[in-house]
């Protein structure tokens, strides 16, 4: 093992402390991926949310180089949704045959501003302006005629 996978290690075991700590609290399984539903053993639950975490390593081992999956795993620490949304379109292009061969950093980096322009061409920021109307003297001079 590398530098970068000692770091990973230590990243995954965090996250999976984390998951473990806030899983646990609520009593409820509502962090469920879709099409697993509830059993009546949570360790069955357990056990095939490690499954499936796993499987998901070790594709994302296959498809990215090191650099690519530190940056990441930088990226899953700051955003995890962000990374999380990564990993899964990852995921569905090798599954769909669109990827050749591994990931390198830079192409990660392209992927990445690609979904950036899709996001922000998705909330285009709309402003709108209500004024309201201005008091005129007219207005003021209408009152005082009224006295």
């Amino acid at each position: 093992m590398d530098a970068g996978d000692d770091d990973l290690a230590v990243i995954r075991a965090k996250r999976m402390a984390e998951m473990r700590g806030t899983g646990g609290a609520g009593g409820a399984n509502t962090a469920l991926p879709a099409g697993l539903t509830p059993s009546k053993s949570g360790k069955e639950d357990a056990e095939k949310l490690a499954q499936m975490d796993e499987m998901r390593r070790t594709m994302l081992i296959q498809l990215l180089d090191n650099s690519a999956r530190e940056r990441l795993a930088r990226i899953s620490i700051v955003k995890p949704e962000k990374a999380r949304a990564v990993e899964d379109l990852l995921i569905r292009m090798a599954q769909s045959g669109q990827l050749r061969g591994k990931i390198n950093e830079n192409m990660l980096i392209d992927l990445l501003e690609q979904l950036n322009e899709q996001q922000a061409a998705k909330v285009e920021s709309k402003i709108k302006i209500t004024r309201r109307p201005v008091a005129d003297s007219d207005d003021d001079e209408d009152l005082l005629a009224g006295l």
